[in-house]
């Protein structure tokens, strides 16, 4: 398991032009996020749903990552064993930015999954409505592969194994209104820095060894130089 791991959420794709799961007025790309991200509106609202996701996953196609995407990606493949990536975004900056291995805990907007059998597609930038309906491998209804309100997370066990070793917990670009990232706090932990834009309301800054308010491609650098020292 990694020494350092190092946590995502949409602040640190908002500079490359990727909207923010929840903007200031409760929507998501002019959605409700009840009609197209919750337990059930496959079923309620599956065309709106799945043309949204296609929506997302094409728009991805011309975005590129920031400095902030880029440096996490050098850490992670310059330390493989010692850092662990994890992200909550549905994106893919990173991969783009050249990361190597991480952990999408909420999906992965390139891929549909079996509502059956689970089996996921990688479909890269292409629209699922009217093209990819059904699983060939079990003939049931494929689906975004995205983590809706009321589903089940699996890959948050995996996140979770990480703690088993880690010293060093960075945080970067989430509200916590999602993931209260003060809960993996514990005392084996050594150093932990926040980087968000401003402080949050479901965060409790004073717990974090280190808080930086600034966008995450202008805070990545002391971040990367902290981690460095860390491993040395």
């Amino acid at each position: 398991m990694a020494k350092v791991i190092i946590f995502s959420g949409a602040g640190i794709s908002a500079e490359s032009g990727i909207s923010t799961f929840r903007d200031s007025d409760g929507l998501w790309e002019n959605h409700k996020i009840e009609d197209v991200c919750m337990k059930g509106c496959l079923d309620t609202n599956r065309d709106m749903t799945i043309k949204f996701y296609d929506m997302l996953r094409t728009k991805l196609k011309d975005k590129e990552p920031n400095h902030a995407h880029k440096i996490v990606a050098k850490l992670k493949n310059k330390y493989p064993n010692e850092i662990a990536v994890v992200t909550q975004n549905v994106d893919d900056m990173f991969e783009k930015a050249g990361c190597k291995d991480l952990l999408h805990v909420h999906g992965f907007l390139k891929e549909l999954r079996c509502e059956n059998c689970n089996h996921v597609l990688y479909i890269n930038y292409e629209e699922q409505f009217a093209k990819y309906e059904d699983c060939h491998k079990c003939n049931n209804k494929l689906r975004p592969n995205i983590v809706f309100f009321g589903d089940a997370a699996p890959k948050y066990q995996e996140f979770y194994k990480e703690f088993d070793d880690c010293e060093m917990f960075i945080v970067i670009g989430t509200s916590g209104a999602v993931v209260n990232t003060d809960m993996f706090l514990n005392p084996d932990i050594k150093i932990s820095i926040l980087n968000n834009l401003e402080p949050s309301f479901y965060i409790k800054e004073e717990v974090y060894t280190k808080a930086i308010f600034k966008p995450a491609s202008k805070a990545i650098d002391e971040i990367a130089f902290d981690i460095e020292e860390f491993l040395k």
